[in-house]
């Protein structure tokens, strides 16, 4: 039996090149586990990194009870690390931060609180600690996705999020798919709600962001989104006798 359906909620950690934020996260998620409002464990899907990140998932995996790891084959991107991650997942709650630590595990439980109405409950990331030319650029492609999706959310890319897991595991999956996720599950009938969390500036490894796939490469995505949106298949059974 998947060990990840022992709990009621699973945080997918996506680790690329990130060997200096490991034994920070190792301590953040730590302290938050047993806060948790539901029985919770992490689950780190390294992205086929090249530094030491895989050792010391490996590490801190073997002397933490409620971590687990995945580790990809090569490096394949945030979205298919996040698919790889809630695949694995067999929890009724999935939810998702970044490796950077720019968010805090503490505030999944403002969003857990909301989770029995909302099939995903987001974080919007309030006073962000991010330079001016990256929030700018933020800022033009939430403006650019909202009125190509009108998913009415203001901070998409805030990586703090938790979903129900039978919802997140029928989302078309597909390369630079993190940043539609309340459209997504929007397209499911599913309601979405955006809570304020906090936020926090970098203070190891390096972004893995810049202007093409912050900027340019999501610009594109919407377009294929549109299209998606005519062809999306939604159905519900009302019985049968399998």
């Amino acid at each position: 039996m998947n060990k990840s359906a022992n709990y009621k909620f699973t945080i997918i950690v996506p680790v690329y090149n990130e060997e200096d934020n490991i034994y920070a996260l190792e301590k953040k998620i730590g302290e938050f586990l047993p806060e948790s409002i539901y029985p919770a464990c992490v689950l780190f899907v390294n992205d086929g990194s090249t530094d030491n990140s895989k050792k010391r998932l490996l590490e801190i995996c073997g002397r933490n009870e409620h971590f687990y790891y995945m580790n990809l084959s090569r490096n394949s991107g945030l979205s298919t690390a996040m698919k790889a991650g809630i695949d694995a997942t067999d929890s009724e709650y999935v939810g998702y931060m970044d490796a950077d630590l720019q968010t805090t595990p503490e505030d999944f439980n403002l969003l857990l609180e909301h989770i029995k109405e909302y099939e995903m409950v987001m974080g919007i990331r309030a006073n962000r600690k991010d330079s001016f030319f990256k929030n700018l650029q933020s800022k033009i492609a939430n403006s650019f996705r909202r009125m190509m999706t009108n998913d009415g959310v203001s901070d998409t890319g805030c990586p703090l999020k938790v979903l129900h897991t039978n919802y997140a595991k029928r989302v078309p999956f597909f390369t630079g798919m993190h940043r539609f996720l309340p459209a997504l599950i929007q397209l499911q009938n599913g309601k979405v709600l955006q809570i304020p969390v906090r936020h926090f500036p970098r203070v190891a490894g390096i972004s893995k962001y810049h202007l093409w796939n912050r900027l340019v490469s999501p610009f594109i995505d919407c377009f294929a989104y549109r299209w998606m949106k005519k062809r999306y298949i939604n159905y519900n059974i009302d019985d049968n006798n399998l």
